[in-house]
């Protein structure tokens, strides 16, 4: 077998999982340690060089796909516009900067080819930033406007990275007309095969009625959907067509069985652990053979050049990203007298340090064809400013977050207000249908079955208003249902040694241990669930 495939299949795999699962038990951000493990490793394996139909193939469908169908589509939908502003504004923002810098800085190269580096650079992968957030507890809004320009503003850039390419290359012309009307097309053209597509995987998999291969179809949606719209037939924006079927399905998730919900969530868990794992290691790896290509003769001009580039790559957001937050409000204030909700300069200043790019980007440059002038020096460029706003701002994003002491804990108790709220209807209307159905005479109901029926309705509802404050009544002591879910805890851990052992007496066979066990680890699922 070639060594580099060998590498590709089976080392950057085990590596990858390996320091992530360190990461994780010492409570590190994954991305940068294994960014880290890579550049380290990247003179050992000096023969691989990343591929990137396997990223924009392989691994940035999947990852959209659960991201998207991890998001809320009615939150995008609220803070459509500056998920817009973003996504789109911010990458041709980019784009227009960083080429005018490049082209400033090497007159020698074409105006299109700087603005292809321009458009390579210009979309932030939010992967580390969405979980620094998540882990300490940021603002839902600064959460979903994060995970909305990561969702789509891939397609503004490979859109623009296409034009500009084909426009160097002597293919076309990168005229503002040209670029506008590609863009367009792409992008109404992948979200009507996303829609299309979308209506029909959602009657697909509601006929199929097995969690099993609800989860396989759904496995591989992505790859389908991102090759249906990529092939040259439709030639449309397959990273919108991704993300358009990803917040469908997502959004009518819970209506399908409690199966295919809970073996889709430890499905997709997993694979976004696998996948990203991969991604952030392949990104150190590419260190050697990027520095291996250039022309060090001049290597202080290289290396000037490429810390203005990453210096316009973190000014360029910081610069749009402040108005741009404070604009809508003070039009809205001033055509519509309306007044518009304030927008703590907390989170505009945490949005603004949030980009670090990612594999899209390395991905994006090594595409660049090899008859492509100045190639050697745009990887090169392009690798500085990924690992530069990685470590960079990577490593300081938590601390930042930290200084500006902001949190979500009022979302929390507004969130669980609400789901107290949810629950006594729900209750509610549960317990007057078991009373209904009790008076109709629907079947002979013993007793204590409806008590049973009703003690486990009602022991939900006070679980819920216990999360705001009630139960006992005491600072730090234990309320009665967090008491029950932790003596049932222990009592299932000896259940299921009792079970294991009967099975190694050869008391109980493997098959009926098997179904007890998957009872025992749904209970025990429910009770971790707070």
């Amino acid at each position: 077998m070639d060594q580099a495939l060998a590498v590709q299949i089976l080392v950057v795999p085990v590596i990858a999982i390996a320091v992530a699962a360190v990461a994780r038990r010492m409570g590190w951000s994954s991305p940068l340690v294994l960014v880290l493990v890579g550049l380290v490793l990247s003179p050992l394996v000096p023969g691989y060089q990343l591929d990137p139909n396997l990223i924009l193939l392989v691994f940035l469908p999947p990852l959209l796909y659960s991201a998207a169908i991890d998001s809320s589509y009615l939150r995008l939908k609220a803070f459509r516009s500056p998920v817009a502003l973003l996504s789109i504004g911010l990458v041709l923002f980019t784009t227009l900067v960083i080429g005018w810098v490049v082209h400033l800085l090497m007159p020698e190269l074409p105006l299109a080819a700087a603005f292809a580096l321009g458009a390579i650079v210009a979309p932030p992968d939010a992967v580390a930033a969405v979980a620094v957030a998540r882990r300490l507890g940021l603002p839902r809004k600064v959460v979903t406007i994060l995970v909305g320009e990561s969702l789509f503003n891939d397609a503004t850039a490979l859109t623009l990275y296409r034009v500009t390419i084909a426009a160097a290359l002597g293919q076309g012309a990168a005229t503002w007309q040209s670029v506008t009307i590609e863009f367009v097309r792409s992008a109404v053209g992948g979200v009507l095969v996303g829609v299309v597509l979308a209506w029909i995987l959602a009657r697909v998999l509601l006929s199929l009625r097995d969690a099993l291969v609800e989860n396989t179809v759904m496995l591989l949606t992505p790859f389908a959907v991102y090759f249906v719209a990529e092939s040259p037939y439709i030639h449309v924006s397959g990273v919108i067509a991704v993300v358009i079927v990803g917040l469908y399905i997502g959004h009518r998730m819970p209506r399908a069985g409690f199966g295919t919900r809970l073996l889709s969530d430890a499905v997709w868990r997993v694979m976004d652990f696998f996948l990203e794992s991969i991604v952030f290691v392949l990104i150190g790896l590419q260190m050697w053979p990027i520095m291996s290509a250039l022309d060090w003769d001049d290597r202080w001009k290289l290396t000037g050049m490429a810390l203005a580039v990453f210096a316009a790559a973190v000014l360029a957001r910081v610069v749009w990203v402040v108005p741009t937050s404070y604009l809508p409000g003070f039009l809205a204030r001033r055509f519509r007298g309306r007044e518009p909700h304030p927008v703590a300069w907390q989170n505009v200043a945490i949005v603004s340090w949030a980009g670090m790019r990612g594999v899209v980007s390395l991905a994006a440059a090594f595409a660049i064809p090899l008859e492509f002038e100045g190639r050697p020096t745009l990887l090169f460029l392009t690798f500085v400013v990924v690992i530069g706003t990685l470590l960079v701002q990577g490593l300081s994003f938590p601390a930042l977050i930290r200084r500006l002491k902001v949190s979500n804990e009022q979302e929390l108790y507004t969130d669980n207000l609400a789901e107290a709220a949810a629950q006594q209807a729900a209750a509610s209307a549960g317990l007057a249908r078991l009373d209904e159905l009790v008076a109709e005479g629907v079947a002979d109901v013993h007793e204590d079955i409806v008590e049973q029926l009703r003690s486990r309705s009602e022991r939900r509802t006070l679980t819920a208003w216990e999360r705001l404050g009630g139960g006992t009544g005491q600072e730090g002591e234990e309320t009665p249902s967090t008491i029950y879910r932790r003596l049932r805890r222990e009592m299932l851990v000896v259940e299921r040694e009792v079970f294991v052992r009967f099975r190694d007496e050869r008391r109980i066979e493997d098959e009926v241990l098997r179904r007890i066990i998957h009872e025992i680890d749904f209970e025990e699922a429910t009770l971790e669930r707070d």
